[in-house]
């Protein structure tokens, strides 16, 4: 069958088109790990959740205690409300897109009991198939069945069920506010329900006349006329559907009818700090007939089976379990059947499960005795979807057998299970699937056949009864053959272009992202760090511009300042080294005279304080950190925490250092892990010391002393309850519990509160909100500060400093008061790197050539190469061989033929020996880590990925403030490698305080991208939302994108039809793969030809085992030319895997779909995810794009012409172009990269970034400074 040609073509991972990865060390060690049903039994079944309970089987009755899920309140998440919002009208769908398909990807289905019609969805539409499109003549005939619109339009549709009795059926859709409900529908026939017939008449018929002009006016803005709605809603066919839930935040799928045609069982889903779901089953009631939207309570339903709890847990950490029940049926009145992922069994979801060994169960519980049984064991092979027969004897589910997917019926009678038939497409078990682990399937009303999707089709396959009256196989499955038209709207997609070649070509460039902020005494001066260097700057109207912090080294970065307090111009701060790591310098802001601070031994210290006593002897307190992602684990790592020393300040005439002296560590409750957002500052003189952190200001007392375990007294002042900062101005003198005033960063905004008491743990929720507490921020803020003297507070939001003069505030305690708000903007500059490149070469052919040579000084020229332009997407035309590449200043000058070129004097020429030349890669979707480390030390994560030919990398998850700052520190000189662009932080739907956004309006949205466009300026273009469960936060995010010229790169991968909604919203792309690895032709021409673009992320992939995991197998890691540039024990981590299957790599069917959609239309870009061996796993994300049936050229424009397309920055980078950024990568001799093996695109001889040459084996500047390679921290132990 076709299915099961299908399997075997990917199975041997699509031998035909694909070579081995060449492996250097293959070990597939094959092993058989057998998981015990009694182990599943005494952990997971879904009872009570009381220890006692876990231990129930079938005949033993649950406690009566209630279930954990009716004693938790879900009552944090989300922070406000959905405002009123229609998907439908209030976002513009101008294009249309129609096609016909004869095929369908994840068709979930039902027959109708009594017609025996076949309703299923198909791309967020619902189609019906009369019983006739599988009579037998239909079966054995080459015609297809005409699959008729039941429900159309911008709303996404799916799993549509059908009542009992035939009369109605209930679907999810997102229609509205654009969060997933269930709907109900009634139901007469497919002939009845067709909402484009050949010939209509009465009002749908009209409705269809106007069709294309109504269209047209709704995306052209025109608000709809009540009889626009109407005649809308007949041509969707929703015009007499009843809404049965009410969700505005969790939502629901997969609703199924009770027997009795009253009421319906649902999963509804839950977020934790994680934004894949955990289901449980809840009930909920059908309307009466004249419910509305407002009628049905929100939230509102029963909850029947919930989430069971690990050992240990209580109810506090309900809202954290990530796995719960899924996919209910009813069996009789009172009993629920769901499947259950049994893999998972400390609460935590984890990826790259063994399907073989199964993830899931079947389970039935009793909804009156609370009893649950065991119906069908994970192992082996996994057991998911569950449907029962119409006469309630057989239970259907498909599982994993070998390398085919079966599908299995059990008799609940006599207990004998069959693999039916093994055609299946692989189920999903072993990935987050709310939309399914398999499509749902029906018996027909006679329990003849099992209707099913597999393969792209729907199957008819043939059951009979045994002497047992049990169903077994009754013949071969056919296919149900069917044609569809489909019809989509389309919003424009994001696709706006952003020059990043007038700012990086630029001499100077500035500073957007300031951080470390602090205020002197009276609030008159601010000092702060931005991009690896110390800054203050003057408040007020008609203060100058920012200027640097005196210091001793021009080169150095400098971090960490703070002002010396009873002084108006003295600054400490922090000095980095990667040899020596922190030296603390004394700067006076008036003489311009910096003194080193001697003493320490060699560490990483961080947040500098000095004490305000009177005279020149003062106290110094400061942190230590241990080892960090960036500097490693081998020097300096003992002792993180708090010290206090001695240091007598310099007079002008002394030398240019001071000691500090009698360094002791003081044991203390402060976290080192975040010292970026932790201030400490002396109280009292020198009597205690306060120390503010994220989410807790205390006073630890300093001239009490230890106690007698030598612990010192620590006093809690403010806390905050999700706040990401919390700043209090100095308490003058003993305890505050009556109450302290406090800021605190609470959900991206700068709150104020003019009195709390220690235990009253600030928080900004609406209508939970701390009593008197106030909004200052318009937009947003970071980096809290107060004056000493704690009159004025401050903060960031990119180069705007904003403050407040608190005796100002209306003391009527209003909800926001950011009009009594001052902002300033802060204006830094840096030499940018060509700026500096430009310098470098004139000194260098100064030296080599004299004075005459001055004039071409800034030429670089690389003859006799074999060029790959990407400029027109032909091979043919992009390849020219025998040509000579000129850059000068950074840019590409002029291509020419090697015969017609005369190197001006002065320039310096490179040989290529006939390598291949190729514009700089860029991975479009790299993360890494290296941002959040709290000093500003040289990155071995950029270098590598330079090292591997990488120019370009867009993050879509970083920190906003802290990886701008490190763009800007790279651009400033202070690492080596790509250029880096990112989203900023997440636009986040589920439980992160610090990332979690709700985006109930316009304002919100506007202020969302607002934060990330200000801390990047113009090299900020991008955004993420990740996961926002509401399709009108979506649409309000696109819309405010369009005001700011941002592009969007969603999340995906997790659910099939969020995905779908991303490409018809028009995102830029879709970031990851679709989760169902082989796509058909509704899918494939729908992705192909919207305009958005495709990250696939093979390296991890959804659908099967990550193929990193492949590369971990089969290459030597550790032995490779990473060893140079990466940490050590990251390597040796990546030592021994396991071998799997290679039909567990799913991620080469992704790769095939993939290939057919490039071919369609789609353009694809080469994203590694930052995955580790980062550089090595870039080159592996090209493999696996080859292996689905691309050539080397189409993979090599997805790395390059195609990517830079797609991220809106085409006019400097992607192609080797004159006027373009002199981006590219060289080879050499001997590597083919259009007809030799892809894996040689990692073979890289030289690595080019705007101009400036390095070895990419060793990373050694070639040009303009030949030799520097600046050394970096001492990573490893060798």
């Amino acid at each position: 069958m076709a299915a099961s040609v299908e399997k075997q073509a990917y199975a041997v991972g699509d031998a035909t088109s694909t070579c081995p990865y060449v492996p250097r060390n293959t070990r597939f060690i094959r092993t058989i790990l057998l998981l015990s049903s009694a182990a599943i039994l005494s952990t997971l079944l879904p009872a009570s959740w009381t220890s006692t309970d876990l231990l129930n089987t079938k005949d033993s009755p649950s406690a009566s205690l209630a279930q954990p899920g009716e004693q938790w309140k879900d009552e944090i998440w989300p922070l406000r409300e959905q405002t009123p919002w229609d998907i439908s009208t209030d976002f513009p769908f101008p294009r249309l897109l129609e096609y016909d398909v004869t095929e369908g990807t994840w068709l979930r289905l039902d027959v109708n009991p009594k017609s025996g019609e076949i309703i299923f969805d198909m791309l967020g539409d619902i189609y019906c198939l009369p019983a006739g499109a599988y009579s037998h003549s239909a079966l054995h005939s080459e015609s297809h069945s005409r699959a008729i619109p039941v429900l159309t339009g911008v709303p996404h549709d799916s799993d549509p069920h059908f009542s009992p009795d035939g009369t109605k059926f209930v679907f999810r859709s997102d229609a509205g506010l654009g969060v997933e409900n269930i709907w109900v529908k009634p139901w007469t026939s497919c002939e009845e329900a067709d909402v484009r017939p050949s010939y209509a008449d009465g009002e749908l018929g009209n409705a269809l006349l106007v069709k294309d002009h109504e269209e047209d006016l709704l995306a052209s803005g025109i608000r709809e006329t009540e009889q626009r709605k109407r005649n809308r809603l007949l041509r969707e066919g929703r015009h007499d559907t009843s809404r049965v839930t009410n969700e505005t935040y969790r939502w629901v799928t997969d609703a199924r009818f009770h027997p009795s045609g009253t009421k319906v069982v649902a999963t509804k889903w839950f977020t934790s700090a994680r934004s894949l779901g955990a289901g449980e089953g809840w009930e909920y009631p059908l309307p009466g007939e004249s419910a509305s939207t407002t009628s049905i309570k929100a939230g509102s339903g029963k909850l029947l089976v919930g989430r069971t709890l690990p050992l240990g847990w209580t109810v506090e950490k309900y809202g954290d379990q990530q796995v719960g029940p899924e996919q209910f049926i009813w069996q009789g009145n009172d009993s629920v059947i769901y499947s259950k992922n049994t893999g998972d069994t400390n609460g935590v979801w984890e990826y790259s499960k063994d399907v073989h060994k199964g993830t899931y169960s079947i389970f039935s519980t009793n909804l009156t005795t609370q009893r649950t049984t065991l119906l069908v064991d994970a192992f082996p092979g996994g057991a998911t979807r569950p449907e029962l027969s119409r006469d309630g004897r057989t239970l259907a589910f498909v599982r994993r057998v070998r390398d085919k997917e079966a599908l299995v019926l059990k008799d609940l009678h006599t207990g004998t299970i069959r693999n039916i038939w093994h055609g299946l497409s692989y189920d999903l078990s072993v990935v987050s699937a709310p939309f399914g682990t398999y499509p749902s399937f029906a018996f027909t009303p006679e329990d003849d056949a099992v209707i099913v999707w597999a393969a792209g089709q729907i199957y008819h396959v043939p059951l009979s009864k045994n002497t047992n009256r049990e169903l077994v196989t009754g013949g071969e499955p056919k296919i149900i053959p069917f044609k569809a038209h489909i019809e989509k709207r389309l919003a424009e997609t994001r696709l706006p272009k952003t020059d990043i070649k007038s700012v990086e070509t630029s001499d100077f460039q500035r500073v957007y992202a300031f951080y470390e902020l602090r205020a002197d005494e009276a609030g008159e001066k601010v000092v702060f760090q931005g991009a690896g260097a110390t800054y203050v700057q003057e408040v007020g109207e008609d203060a100058g511009p920012a200027r640097e912090v005196p210091k001793l080294h021009s080169s150095a970065p400098y971090f960490s300042p703070s002002f010396v307090p009873g002084t108006s111009d003295l600054v400490i701060h922090a000095r980095w080294s990667d040899v020596n790591f922190t030296t603390f310098e004394l700067a006076n802001l008036t003489s311009g005279i910096a003194y080193e601070l001697t003493g320490l031994p060699v560490g990483r210290y961080y947040v500098p304080n000095l004490c305000s006593c009177s005279g020149a002897n003062r106290q110094i307190a400061f942190l230590k950190t241990g080892g960090d992602y960036l500097t490693g684990d081998v020097v300096a790592t003992a002792g993180a925490g708090l010290y206090i020393g001695e240091l007598t300040l310099p007079s002008s005439s002394s030398s240019k250092s001071a000691a500090i002296k009698n360094v002791r560590f003081v044991p203390s409750e402060i976290e080192t892990g975040d010292v970026v957002h932790t201030q400490l500052k002396f109280l009292e003189k020198n009597k205690k010391l306060l120390v503010q952190s994220p989410q807790r200001a205390f006073a630890i007392d300093l001239a009490v002393g230890p106690n007698e375990t030598g612990d010192y007294k620590h006093e809690t002042l403010a806390t905050g309850r999700m706040s990401t900062e919390l700043a209090i101005p100095p308490p003058t003198s003993g305890s505050l519990k009556s109450g302290t005033p406090v800021a605190v960063v609470d959900f991206l905004h700068v709150y104020y509160a003019p009195s709390v008491k220690p235990d009253d743990a600030v928080w900004s929720k609406p209508a939970n909100a701390t009593k008197g507490l106030t909004r200052l921020s318009l937009d947003g803020g970071h980096s809290l500060a107060w004056s000493g003297d704690g009159s004025k507070l401050f903060w960031f939001l990119g180069p705007y400093l904003h403050y407040v003069d608190i005796s100002k505030l209306d003391a009527r305690a209003k909800a926001q008061q950011h009009d009594a708000v001052t902002f300033q903007e802060v204006f830094v500059e840096y030499q940018s790197d060509i700026g500096r490149l430009k310098k470098e070469a004139s000194a260098f052919a100064a030296q080599r050539y004299g004075e005459e040579g001055a004039a071409n000084a800034e030429f670089f020229v690389i003859a006799n190469a074999t060029l790959l332009t990407m400029e027109s997407g032909n091979v043919q035309s992009d390849l020219l061989h025998d040509a000579v590449i000129v850059t000068r200043a950074g840019e590409i000058e002029a291509i020419v033929g090697v015969h017609d070129f005369v190197a001006p004097y002065g320039a310096t020429v490179l040989d290529a020996e006939g390598g291949f030349i190729v514009p700089g890669f860029i991975d479009v979707h790299a993360h890494w880590n290296g941002y959040d480390t709290n000093f500003p030390v040289k990155s071995w994560e950029m270098e590598t990925f330079l090292a591997y030919g990488v120019t370009t990398l867009h993050n879509p998850s970083a920190d906003t403030v802290l990886a701008y700052a490190e763009r800007f520190r790279m651009e400033r000189g202070q690492m080596v490698g790509p250029r880096i662009y990112h989203t900023g932080d997440i636009i986040y739907g589920a439980g992160i305080p610090g990332l979690h956004q709700d985006i109930v309006d316009m304002a919100e949205a506007r202020s969302a991208l607002l934060r990330i466009k200000v801390e990047g300026g113009p090299s900020s273009y991008s955004y993420k939302n990740y996961n926002l469960p509401s399709r009108a936060s979506r649409q309000r995010l696109l819309l405010a994108s369009r005001e700011l010229g941002m592009l969007c790169v969603p999340e995906g991968g997790m659910n099939y039809d969020w995905d779908q909604t991303y490409i018809a919203d028009g995102m830029t792309t879709v970031e990851h793969s679709i989760p169902i690895p082989v796509l058909y032709e509704d899918m494939l021409t729908f992705y192909a030809l919207s305009g958005s673009g495709a990250t696939p992320t093979h390296i991890v992939n959804y659908g099967g085992a990550m193929g990193e995991q492949y590369i971990w197998a089969t290459e030597d890691i550790p032995n490779s030319k990473l060893r140079r540039f990466t940490r050590h024990d990251i390597l040796e981590s990546l030592s021994e895997s396991t071998a799997r299957p290679l039909d567990s790599y799913q991620v080469f069917n992704t790769s095939i779909s993939t290939a057919k959609m490039v071919r369609k239309g789609l353009k694809a870009h080469i994203g590694a995810h930052g995955e580790p061996p980062i550089g090595v796993n870039y080159h592996a994300e090209m493999f696996f794009t080859k292996a689905g049936g691309l050539t080397n050229y189409e993979v090599i424009r997805a790395a390059t012409s195609d990517a830079a397309y797609t991220l809106g920055i085409d006019s400097s980078v992607g192609s080797l172009t004159p006027g373009k950024l002199a981006d590219f990568v060289v080879y050499p001799p001997g590597v083919d990269l259009l007809e030799g093996d892809i894996s040689g695109t990692r073979d890289i001889r030289f690595v080019v970034r705007g101009g400036r040459v390095w070895d990419a084996l060793t990373m050694v500047e070639v040009w303009p400074v030949a030799g520097r390679r600046e050394p970096t921290p001492p990573l490893n132990a060798e």
